[in-house]
C-alpha cells in the first residue's frame, strides 16, 4: 500500500458519507480497527481488494461499510446492489444476523439465499430483489439461470467473498470464479471483495478473486484487473503454549473412570483444567473421529463440554453454537469447519489438542480467540508423542513468525471446465464456443487452458448429451440432458450417499453417516459414537437412506467414519523438525543431557523444560545408539527383515510421491507388490523376500528426476485411488450415466472404456493435485544425485525409524501380507489386555495380557470354566451380568457376554485371542474360529482379513 493509503487509514471512517458514519456513532464503533484503517480507503475508492487478517477483527464490517455506504448514496436503486458469498450454509446465517442492523439502520434489505430457502422466498426474491444477498458459491450458479433473477443481478456492484482462502483450494473455488465471469458478462464490472485469513501466497489468492480483463496470453493488453492486498500480520496477535502432559496420580484413577490407559486420561484431564480456568474455550480436533472419541470422555466425567462438526445435523450443531454462546456449555470440541467464523460468541482459550499439522491452520485457530482490538489470541497445543511434539513446536514458531504456507490453489480442472460450459449454455440458450473459451481463460485457475483441451472437453460434453456442439458454425447449444445435469451438478463437491441418523425415542435426526461406514461396518445390533453419545443400530432403512438408532450406556463401541483425508504435514513443517533433530544431534554427541539440550530450545520454541526433553527422546536415543541422524538434508534408509524404512523429513506429499515411486519401481524389479504406509517423516515399506536397504538406496540413486511424473502415471494405472476419483470425475462430466446405463458399470471397465478421453486425464490429474507432490519429489532426487542431500543406511531399525505416528492408520497394512506381517499381528494381540469374568459365581474377574491367559481359562474361586473375555474397558457388562433386574440394554450385554462364555468355555485361549482382534465379537470371532486350517499363521491371518474389514471405516477420517 502506499503512504497516502496508509495516511489515509487514521481517518478510514471520514471516507464514508453521512449516513453510514452515523450508523457507525449509533453502534458504538468510534475508532476502526486494523483491518478497518488499512481498507476501508481503497475500498471506498472502488477498488478491489483481498483483505487478510484473523477472525475477529472486523473483516465482515470493513468490507461491508463502504458496500453499504456505496449502496445507500446510489439513487435509484433496482435490482441486486451486492453479493456476499460463503462457503458455508451456517456462515450465511451468521452474516445475515450480522448485517440485518446495518440493513434496517439504512433502511438496505438485506436477505439470504442457499439450498435450503424456501420456494416461497426465492419466488418473493426473484420479483422484488434484496439490496445485499448472502449466498453460497453453489447457489450462485442457480441464480445465473434463473429468467427474473438474471434480471435482478444486472445491477451487481459489489461482490465479497468471505474466507476466500478456503475456495481458493478447492473446485468449488475455481467454480465459482467461472460464475464470477460469467456474471460479469450480465452485470458489467463490479467490485470484488475477498476476506481472508492469513495465507502465504496473498498475490496468488487476490488474483484467483479477481481474474484478468482480457485473454492473460495477449501480450499487447494489460491482463490484470486491479486490485489491493490489504494484509495484518496475524503472528504478533498470537501466543501459544505447546505442552506434552505428564501422567500423574489422578491420571490414574481418571483412566478407570474413563476405560482408556493413564496416557489419554492426562490429556483428558489437561483439557479440562484449561476449560476451568477459562471463560469458554475451544478445543480443535483434526478428525471427526477425534472429536467424537474426546467429547464421549467429557460426558463420561460430566463436564460441560459439547461437540461441533459436519457430520452432526443443522439443528444440533445450532444447538451447541448456541449453549456455547449462553454460557451453558465452558467447552466446544469442533473440527475445521470452525476455522471459519461460525459465530459463537466470545471465546477467551483456544485449545488444539495434537500438532495441527499446518501453520494456517493453527493461526486460523487460535486467532478465534481474544476477540478485542489489542487483544492477543492465546491457544494451547497439547500433543501426544514426540514426533507430534516437535511438529507442533516448529509450527508454533512459524506462527509467530507468520511464515504461512501458500495457497494450494485449484488449477485447470478439466470437470469444471465441463460444468461450467453447461452453465454458460444454461444462462443463454446457446454459446459461441470461442466466446465461451474466452470468458473461462479470464477465470485465474483456467488462464493456461488450452484451446484443444478446452474443444476436447466440449466433444466429450456433447457425446454425453449434456450439450449439442455445432461445429461448423462453432456454436454450443442445449440439448435434452442439458436441464437436469446442470440442477444435479451444481456443486463440484462429489456425491456421494449419506444416511441420517434417526434416534428412535426422541424421532430426531441427530447425524450423517458416510455410505462406507454404512456398507462396512454397520450392522442391526452394533454400536457407535455421536454426539459424543453411544448409539445401538436397530435397523437400517436403504429406501429412506436411514440408520435407526437407539441411546445406549455401554461404551463397548465403534467410532463411526466419514469420507475425508489426514490433514497432510507440509515439507517446510516437517524440514523444519529434521532441522531440529540437527542441532541437538551434536549436543548429545558432545555429552549434553536431556535437559541441558531441552533448554537451548526455550528461546526460540514456545513450551517448557519438560515438553522439549519428551520431544528430544528418541533423538537422544539414536544417538545413543550410534545410528545416523535422519535431518532435513539426510536421508537414512533402514530396515530388519521384510520392513523396510526411510527416515525423510519431507512431509506427507513428497513421501506418499517417493513412496509410490520406490514401490513401483521394487514391484517392477522382484515382481512383487510392495506395501506402502507414509507419515511425514517416514516412508515404511513391506518388501519382498530377498529385499532390503541396498535395494531401496540403488532405487533413489538410479531412478531420474525427470522421469518421476511418467513413473507416477503407470503406478497410477490399476490404484483403487484412480478408480474411485475416476468414477467421481465422469459423474461430473455426465459420462457415468452413459456408461452405467440402469446397471453398475465395474471400475476397471469404466477406466478402458474412458482411457484417452479429458476424463480420464482429469482423474489423473485430480490425484496428482490431491495427493502428490511431482516437482518436490523430483527435486528431492536431483539433489540426492547432486550430493546435496546425504543418503545413508542403518544396519538395523532405529529409535527415530520406529517411533512413526500410527494416525490411527496401524491396522491397514499391505494386502500381500508376510510371515513377518502375521507374527506383527500375533505380538500386538498378545500385548493387548482383556477382561476375564467367571459367569457361574460372578465374583471373580481379573485384567490381563492376552499372552498371560491360560490355554483353558478357569474361575480360581469357583472352578468353573464358563469365563466371558470382554474388552478392558467393559466394566458396564460385568455390571449388567450382576445386576439382579435388567432392562433391556443390559439384556443385550448379558447375552453377549454369555456367547463370549461360550466360546472361550469350547475354544479355551484361541477364542480370547480371537476376540481380543480389533473389531472381532464373539459372532465373528465364532466365524474365524469354525475354520479348518493347517497352521496357527491362518488363523491369524482370518483375524487380519477381518480387522482390514473393520479398518476400512476406519480410514476416511475429516
Amino acid at each position: 500500500m502506499s503512504k497516502q493509503e496508509l495516511a489515509d487509514g487514521a481517518d478510514a471512517f471520514t471516507h464514508l458519507g453521512s449516513r453510514v458514519r452515523d450508523a457507525l456513532s449509533e453502534r458504538g464503533f468510534s475508532t476502526p480497527t486494523e483491518p478497518q484503517r488499512r481498507a476501508i480507503p481503497p475500498l471506498a475508492a472502488g477498488r478491489n481488494a483481498l483483505v487478510l487478517a484473523p477472525t475477529g477483527t472486523g473483516k465482515t464490517e470493513t468490507a461491508m461499510l463502504p458496500v453499504f455506504d456505496s449502496i445507500a448514496e446510489a439513487d435509484p436503486r433496482e435490482g441486486i446492489s451486492a453479493l456476499y458469498i460463503t462457503p458455508l450454509r451456517a456462515l450465511n446465517r451468521d452474516m445475515r444476523e450480522r448485517l440485518d442492523w446495518w440493513g434496517d439502520y439504512l433502511d438496505l434489505d438485506v436477505q439470504v439465499r442457499h439450498g435450503d430457502t424456501t420456494q416461497y422466498q426465492r419466488s418473493k426474491q426473484a420479483d422484488d430483489p434484496p439490496d445485499v444477498l448472502v449466498t453460497t458459491p453453489e447457489t450462485l450458479q442457480a441464480m445465473l439461470t434463473g429468467k427474473k433473477l438474471r434480471k435482478a443481478l444486472r445491477d451487481v456492484h459489489h461482490v465479497v467473498v468471505d474466507e476466500v482462502h478456503e475456495l481458493a483450494s478447492s473446485k468449488r473455488g475455481a467454480q465459482m470464479t467461472v460464475g464470477l465471469e460469467r456474471l460479469q458478462v450480465l452485470s458489467g464490472p463490479f467490485q470484488r471483495i475477498g476476506l481472508s485469513a492469513t495465507v502465504g501466497s496473498p498475490e496468488e489468492v487476490a488474483k484467483f478473486l479477481t481474474g484478468y480483463q482480457d485473454d492473460p496470453r495477449r501480450s499487447d493488453h494489460n491482463a490484470d484487473r486491479d486490485y489491493a492486498v490489504v494484509e495484518v500480520d496475524a503472528g504478533s496477535s498470537v501466543d501459544f503454549t505447546v505442552v506434552r502432559p505428564e501422567v500423574t496420580p489422578e491420571d490414574e484413577r481418571l483412566a478407570g473412570k474413563l476405560a482408556t490407559d493413564d496416557e489419554v486420561a492426562s490429556h483428558v484431564r489437561v483439557i479440562r483444567d484449561l476449560v476451568r480456568e477459562h471463560e469458554s474455550t475451544l478445543i480443535f480436533v483434526n478428525t471427526r473421529q477425534t472429536a467424537e472419541a474426546l467429547g464421549s470422555r467429557f460426558k463420561t466425567i460430566d463436564e460441560p463440554v459439547g461437540i461441533h462438526h459436519g457430520s452432526l445435523s443443522t439443528d444440533a450443531r445450532i444447538e451447541v453454537e448456541d449453549a456455547f454462546k449462553s454460557g451453558e456449555l465452558d467447552g466446544l470440541i469442533c473440527t475445521s469447519s470452525m476455522e471459519l467464523g461460525i459465530d459463537v460468541g466470545r471465546v477467551d482459550h483456544v485449545v488444539q489438542y495434537n500438532s495441527p499439522r499446518e501453520v494456517a491452520r493453527l493461526l486460523q485457530r487460535v486467532g478465534r480467540a481474544g476477540h478485542r482490538e489489542g487483544a492477543v489470541s492465546r491457544g494451547t497445543v497439547v500433543t501426544a508423542s514426540p514426533d507430534d511434539t516437535m511438529e507442533a513446536l516448529a509450527i508454533a514458531r512459524r506462527a509467530e513468525a507468520d511464515e504461512v504456507e501458500p495457497a494450494n490453489i485449484h488449477h485447470g480442472s478439466l470437470d469444471v471446465v465441463a460444468n461450467q460450459i453447461v452453465g454458460m449454455v444454461m444462462d443463454v440458450g446457446d454459446v459461441s464456443a470461442r466466446e465461451a473459451y474466452e470468458l473461462l481463460t479470464r477465470a485465474y485457475p483456467f488462464r493456461d487452458l488450452t484451446e484443444e483441451t478446452f474443444r476436447d472437453v466440449v466433444r466429450e460434453v456433447s457425446k454425453s448429451r449434456l450439450v449439442w456442439l455445432d461445429e461448423e458454425a462453432d456454436r454450443i447449444e442445449k440439448s435434452g440432458g442439458t436441464w437436469q445435469y446442470f440442477y444435479a451438478n451444481l456443486s463440484m463437491i462429489p456425491d456421494e450417499e449419506t444416511y441420517e441418523v434417526n434416534d428412535m425415542s426422541s424421532r430426531r435426526q441427530i447425524g450423517t453417516l458416510d455410505e462406507r461406514f454404512v456398507v462396512n461396518f454397520a450392522q442391526p445390533g452394533e454400536v457407535f459414537i455421536q454426539r459424543g453419545e453411544m448409539w445401538r443400530i436397530n435397523d437400517i432403512d436403504e429406501e429412506e437412506g436411514r440408520v435407526n438408532v437407539a441411546p445406549i450406556e455401554d461404551p463397548a463401541g465403534e467410532v463411526p467414519s466419514w469420507t475425508g483425508r489426514e490433514i497432510p504435514v507440509p515439507m517446510a513443517v516437517a524440514g523444519e523438525v529434521g532441522e531440529m533433530r540437527d542441532v541437538a544431534a551434536p549436543q548429545f554427541e558432545s555429552g549434553g543431557d536431556l535437559a541441558s539440550v531441552a533448554r537451548q530450545f526455550l528461546g526460540r520454541y514456545p513450551s517448557d523444560e519438560r515438553t522439549v526433553e519428551t520431544a528430544l527422546e528418541p533423538v537422544e536415543r539414536q544417538v545413543a545408539s550410534g545410528h545416523p541422524m535422519p535431518t532435513h538434508d539426510r536421508v537414512v534408509v533402514e530396515g530388519q527383515g521384510r520392513s523396510v524404512v526411510v527416515d525423510a523429513a519431507f512431509g506427507h506429499t513428497v513421501n506418499e510421491t517417493l513412496g509410490r515411486v520406490i514401490s513401483a519401481l521394487l514391484g517392477q524389479r522382484t515382481g512383487s507388490s510392495v506395501g506402502m504406509e507414509v507419515d511425514p517423516y517416514r516412508i515404511e515399506l513391506e518388501v519382498p523376500p530377498r529385499t532390503g536397504p541396498h535395494d531401496v538406496v540403488d532405487v533413489l540413486e538410479s531412478t531420474d528426476p525427470d522421469h518421476v511424473e511418467a513413473l507416477l502415471e503407470l503406478a497410477l494405472k490399476n490404484s483403487d485411488s484412480l478408480k474411485f476419483t475416476l468414477a467421481q470425475v465422469a459423474a461430473k462430466f455426465g459420462a457415468l450415466k452413459r456408461y452405467q446405463g440402469n446397471s453398475r458399470f465395474g471400475a476397471d471397465r469404466l477406466m478402458a472404456a474412458l482411457k484417452d478421453t479429458p476424463v480420464y486425464d482429469e482423474a489423473v490429474r485430480e490425484v496428482f493435485h490431491r495427493d502428490l507432490a511431482v516437482e518436490e519429489t523430483a527435486d528431492v532426487l536431483r539433489r540426492l544425485h547432486d550430493g546435496d542431500l546425504e543418503l545413508v543406511t542403518a544396519r538395523e531399525r532405529t529409535p527415530i525409524g520406529v517411533a512413526g505416528r500410527s494416525s490411527g492408520r496401524e491396522l491397514l497394512v499391505p494386502e500381500n501380507a508376510d510371515a513377518s506381517v502375521i507374527e506383527a499381528i500375533k505380538e500386538r494381540i498378545q500385548d493387548d489386555r482383556v477382561i476375564l469374568f467367571c459367569l457361574h459365581c460372578q465374583d471373580w474377574q481379573r485384567k490381563t495380557k492376552v499372552r498371560r491367559v491360560p490355554d483353558q481359562p478357569e474361575c480360581p474361586d469357583c472352578g468353573s470354566t464358563r469365563i466371558a473375555a470382554l474388552n478392558p474397558w467393559a466394566e458396564e457388562v460385568v455390571k449388567a451380568v450382576r445386576a439382579p433386574e435388567k432392562d433391556e440394554e443390559q439384556e443385550r450385554m448379558t447375552e453377549r457376554a454369555y456367547q463370549s462364555a461360550s466360546l472361550v468355555q469350547g475354544h479355551g485361549k484361541q477364542a480370547v485371542v480371537a476376540m481380543a482382534a480389533r473389531g472381532v465379537g464373539p459372532h465373528n470371532a465364532a466365524r474365524i474360529i469354525s475354520k479348518l486350517r493347517e497352521n496357527e499363521e491362518d488363523f491369524y491371518r482370518d483375524i487380519l482379513s477381518q480387522e482390514r474389514q473393520y479398518a476400512r471405516t476406519q480410514s476416511f477420517w475429516d
